[in-house]
């Protein structure tokens, strides 16, 4: 990478620090379709996830009922009792910490810094490697990489994991407004110009 493409990468990734914190902070779009627990019903639920789990991870339930050096007849088992369960419900994912934390630390906000600049820095240079010219072609490509960016995991997870629609199209409308402005920063600062024509002559015969 050139010293121009590397700069264009920082500010981009500024630029898109500061539209995520404008996202989550002001238009709190990250957060649509997400609900807290009945208030009613909170300190309940936290006492009795509390007892039944000791320690942090990524919990899907009901569970699959799966374990080392089953035969594949259990196996087989296991399957229909877990698929009978989904079936009847309830089911859902869950993020556990049974440990208390503080809210946006500063490890937190360095690793979402690296992470954009990184993405800024990426969507720059593959756009340097392009033969495209035009500004609007340029921001056209960026916005294109936040597309494919948006789709490659929240579909899915909207998909298989159950996560809600509303909440799915405003994380990934937040990724490609993101995109959007990194495209404007980068394609701004790596303007390509267009080859001078080379002019023919020929000789008399």
């Amino acid at each position: 990478m050139n010293k121009r493409i590397l700069l264009a990468g920082l500010l981009g990734g500024v630029a898109l620090f500061a539209w995520g914190s404008f996202s989550h902070i002001v238009l709190r779009l990250p957060s649509i379709g997400i609900e807290d627990f009945p208030q009613a019903q909170e300190e309940g639920v936290k006492s009795v996830l509390s007892g039944a789990l000791t320690h942090p991870g990524f919990y899907f339930f009901p569970g699959m009922g799966e374990a080392p050096g089953m035969s594949a007849q259990e196996r087989s088992a296991a399957n229909k009792a877990f698929e009978a369960k989904y079936k009847r419900g309830p089911h859902g994912i869950l993020i556990f910490e049974p440990a208390g934390a503080d809210v946006m630390t500063p490890k937190q906000l360095i690793i979402q810094f690296v992470l954009v600049v990184v993405e800024a820095l990426l969507a720059a240079w593959l756009l340097s490697l392009t033969t495209l010219t035009s500004f609007a072609s340029r921001v056209g490509f960026v916005v294109g990489l936040g597309v494919l960016m948006a789709l490659a995991t929240n579909v899915e997870y909207w998909d298989w994991y159950g996560f809600p629609g509303n909440y799915t199209a405003a994380y990934m409308l937040d990724k490609v407004i993101g995109m959007l402005i990194v495209g404007l920063v980068v394609a701004a600062m790596t303007r390509k110009r267009m080859a001078a024509p080379v002019l023919q002559t020929t000789r008399a015969a």
